[in-house]
């Protein structure tokens, strides 16, 4: 098994054991997302993180969306995402991109729906996630939404504070074999910047976005919220 193999296979046993609630937090993108398509026709929808669409796609597939974009990083994931999205009744285009370079994408057209999960953390700096929410408001097509599903530190809570609580959270993680929540240590100690919520709405409002929470996990952490233009 290669390196992404692994480390695939730890991301899948952390959704299977839904050990950062993405059942719950799936139920209420559906819910946001089809009260969306009820007011927008057709709406193109571009998925910035979209991973391997293995929890989101049945859901997707329901939609009435008028094109779905899915861009990840990860080329190696793609392919994996176009299988599981392959019966859906509308096109579907992929690319792989980091989500900062498609929001400030010049002379861009501009989408109805703006979906991302899990992805915005590993933007190291405030500044990096002030610039992707600008490059967002500006691609956003008038009366558009920003769904925005990740991890999120308190208000006040430093980075360390954050990923020491994560941290005891994760070795509680008895699902996974040891070796793959050292992984998921490993992964978040080096790649995990999570906003403090009371700051990134902050931003969110001075890039011209109105914010509300819609869903919140049990542990402080994971929540998703849906930002419309101010």
């Amino acid at each position: 098994m290669d390196l992404f193999q692994q480390q695939w296979a730890t991301y899948r046993a952390v959704l299977d054991h839904d050990l950062m609630e993405h059942q719950a937090m799936s139920l209420a993108c559906g819910q946001v997302l089809r009260q969306v398509c009820a007011t927008a026709k057709a709406p193109n929808l571009v998925d910035l993180g979209c991973g391997d669409l293995g929890l989101l796609a049945p859901l997707l597939q329901t939609l009435p969306l008028g094109h779905y974009t899915g861009l990840d990083l990860c080329a190696e994931v793609l392919p994996l995402a176009q299988a599981a999205l392959s019966q859906a009744p509308f096109p579907r285009s992929w690319l792989a991109e980091d989500l900062l370079s498609w929001a400030n994408a010049p002379q861009a057209e501009a989408v109805e729906v703006i979906h991302s999960s899990f992805a915005v953390h590993h933007l190291q700096q405030d500044q990096d996630k002030a610039n992707w929410l600008r490059g967002c408001r500006r691609r956003l097509a008038p009366g558009g939404r920003l769904i925005w599903v990740d991890v999120f530190r308190q208000p006040g809570e430093s980075r360390e504070a954050y990923l020491a609580r994560y941290g005891r959270r994760v070795e509680g993680w008895s699902a996974l074999r040891a070796d793959q929540r050292q992984a998921v240590l490993a992964h978040i100690q080096r790649f995990d910047y999570p906003a403090d919520r009371g700051v990134i709405e902050g931003i969110a409002q001075e890039a011209g976005w109105s914010w509300q929470w819609v869903w919140e996990g049990r542990h402080g952490a994971e929540a998703m919220a849906v930002l419309s233009p101010a």
